[in-house]
C-alpha cells in the first residue's frame, strides 16, 4: 500500500486497454499504437521505471534509445519519421493516462529531411497512361481517373470523393473537396476533360446501379474507394508530386502551386523549391553573360 501522500501505481496494461478502446481510433491506428506503446512500456520496465514517474528527461532518454543503432548482423537506425511516429503514439497514451499537464510539449524527435519522392517524368506519365487504354468500361474509367488525378493534382481520397456535379466542362474546372472540409477549384486539363467525358458517355452508364452521384464508380456501381484506386495506380501520390513538379518546371510559382494543391501553408509546398532552383539555374545559364 502506498505511503501517505504517494499516488497508487498505475496498472499499465489496464491503462493501455482503456486508451486503445477510444472510439476515435481506427483499427489500423490501434494496432500501430499498441505496438509502439508496448515497446515503450518494455523499455520502462527494463529501466525499472514507473509510468507515473515519466518526465521530460525520460522522454529525451527514450528518444535517444530509439535513435540508437539497432543490433544485428547489419546495425541499422530507425528513420526520423519512424522515431517521430513512435513518440507521437507514446505522447498520446501519456496524455490520456497521466493528463496533458504531465506531458511536456518539447519536441525530441530528430528533424526529418524533407526530400521530394521520386517523381515520374512527363514521358513516364504518358507511357503509364497509354498502358491503361482498353475497350471495356473499366478501362475507360481507369484512364479517366488517372488522367484527372494527374491533371488536377488530386489526393487519392479527393479523387474518389468527386461527384458528377464537381466537374464543370463549360468552365473547365474541377471542384475539389480537400482535407478538413476545405474546398478548392482547379483547372480541368484538355486531355483530362476528353477522357472524363468519354468515360461518362461510353462507360459510366454501364457501371451505374441506381441513383449514385459519384463520378467514378466501381464494377458494382458503387462509389469507388481508395483501395481500388491504389490497385489501379499503386502510388497515386506520385502523380500529385508530378503535377506540382511539372508545373514548377514549366514556370508556375510556388504560391500558385500551393493553391492548386490545397496546402494551407506555403512551407508544405516548399518541398518543391529545389526544383524551382534547378529551373532558375537553367534560365540563368542560358541568359547571363557571365554564367
Amino acid at each position: 500500500m502506498p505511503a501517505r501522500g504517494e499516488s497508487s501505481p498505475v496498472d499499465i496494461r489496464a491503462a493501455i486497454e482503456r486508451f486503445l478502446s477510444s472510439p476515435g481510433l481506427s483499427d489500423a491506428t490501434r494496432r500501430a499504437y499498441r505496438f509502439d506503446i508496448e515497446e515503450f512500456v518494455d523499455w520502462l520496465k527494463a529501466r525499472r521505471a514507473r509510468l507515473e514517474d515519466v518526465d521530460i528527461r525520460t522522454l529525451a532518454d527514450y528518444t535517444s534509445a530509439l535513435g540508437a543503432a539497432r543490433p544485428g548482423r547489419t546495425p541499422r537506425r530507425l528513420a526520423p519519421v519512424t522515431v517521430a511516429r513512435k513518440l507521437a503514439a507514446v505522447r498520446a497514451f501519456l496524455r490520456f493516462t497521466l493528463g496533458s499537464a504531465r506531458v511536456p510539449d518539447a519536441s525530441f524527435a530528430p528533424k526529418r529531411g524533407r526530400r521530394l519522392p521520386d517523381v515520374p517524368t512527363p514521358a513516364d506519365v504518358q507511357s503509364a497512361l497509354e498502358g491503361m487504354d482498353g475497350d471495356g468500361a473499366l478501362s475507360f474509367r481507369n484512364r479517366a481517373l488517372v488522367e484527372l488525378v494527374y491533371s488536377a493534382g488530386l489526393r487519392a481520397q479527393e479523387a474518389v470523393d468527386l461527384d458528377l456535379a464537381d466537374v464543370d466542362f463549360e468552365q473547365e474546372i474541377v471542384h475539389v473537396h480537400g482535407k478538413g472540409d476545405k474546398e478548392r477549384v482547379v483547372p480541368l486539363g484538355e486531355e483530362a476533360a476528353y477522357r472524363v467525358s468519354l468515360y461518362l458517355r461510353e462507360a459510366r452508364p454501364a457501371l451505374a446501379n441506381g441513383a449514385e452521384n459519384a463520378l467514378f464508380l466501381s464494377a458494382r456501381g458503387r462509389r469507388l474507394d481508395t483501395s481500388t484506386l491504389r490497385r489501379i495506380l499503386p502510388h497515386p501520390h506520385r502523380l500529385r508530386h508530378a503535377f506540382a513538379t511539372h508545373l514548377l518546371e514549366g514556370g508556375a510559382d510556388l504560391r500558385t502551386i500551393q493553391e492548386l494543391l490545397g496546402h494551407s501553408s506555403l512551407s508544405t509546398t516548399q518541398i518543391y523549391s529545389h526544383v524551382d532552383g534547378r529551373r532558375l539555374r537553367r534560365a540563368y545559364d542560358r541568359a547571363h553573360p557571365r554564367s
